[in-house]
């Protein structure tokens, strides 16, 4: 589960694009991809073969992301040349520059770590400039992307929903996964141990933690139709997989809250 290169890259390309693309309808007309020539641009910036998911989020999304497009950050393939060959971002061999925040008060910016690749991908990270302190995000930008997605058209649009964090004594994700499958979810792209994202018809569960903190504890968000299925998955988890369980909020209160 947690290799340097994805088992498929093809079909690990093809599983995050079902995923986007059924979560927004219609997504598939309206992102547009970056040319030959600018890919090989920023490959030739970065001075290094640029991981294979990149180059297929460039080939889709790096002209515009349409509705999945970000209020203040710049993915854009154009963007990322002009915040680079302007001189508004130094070039580094180690990070990568791939969205310009354009927030002016501390403006944390989108990097790859190209030191740190991982399943046809890299690490993300975010900070001001390559030699400022860098601030993790996640271990790859395949699992950034359909964590937002999942987060924005799954979790946050349900009627009800439940945000905290999860411990196990050993790895998270390797706890999770047998019980979230045994009742019914399914995980829509591969991931590493410090994510885990699984859906059914009727909720949705993300989780994730950093590569500088230890797999066994994440932070969650769940959604779902009703506070009893939430509490009954959150139960499970609890009683099967033997995971510490912390709720710290529930969207809307449940009864007798606060």
């Amino acid at each position: 589960m947690d290799t340097t290169q994805p088992s498929h890259p093809v079909a690990s390309e093809a599983a995050i694009e079902t995923l986007l693309t059924r979560l927004i309808p219609g997504l598939a007309g309206q992102w547009q991809g970056a040319t030959d020539s600018e890919i090989e641009r920023i490959a030739a910036i970065a001075g290094r073969p640029l991981p294979p998911f990149y180059r297929w989020f460039l080939s889709r999304m790096g002209r515009s992301m349409g509705s999945m497009s970000y209020p203040t950050v710049d993915f854009s393939a154009q963007g990322v040349i002009a915040a680079l060959s302007s001189g508004q971002m130094a070039t580094d061999r180690r990070y990568l520059l791939i969205g310009y925040e354009q927030e002016e008060l501390m403006p944390l910016h989108y990097f790859y770590d190209l030191d740190q690749p991982l399943r046809g991908d890299a690490l993300v990270v975010r900070m001001l400039t390559p030699r400022d302190e860098a601030h993790e995000q996640f271990e790859t930008f395949r699992e950034m992307l359909a964590w937002g997605e999942l987060w924005s058209q799954r979790v946050e649009r349900a009627p009800q929903q439940c945000g905290g964090t999860l411990r196990a004594d050993a790895e998270l994700q390797t706890r999770l996964e047998p019980v979230m499958r045994r009742l019914g979810f399914d995980a829509p792209i591969e991931t590493g141990v410090y994510a885990g994202l699984y859906e059914r018809k009727d909720a949705a569960l993300i989780c994730s933690g950093t590569p500088k903190d230890p797999p066994h504890a994440q932070s969650f968000a769940l959604g779902g139709r009703d506070a009893v299925t939430l509490t009954q998955i959150l139960s499970e988890l609890s009683s099967v997989a033997k995971v510490e369980v912390k709720p710290s909020a529930w969207k809307p209160p449940l009864p007798g809250d606060g």
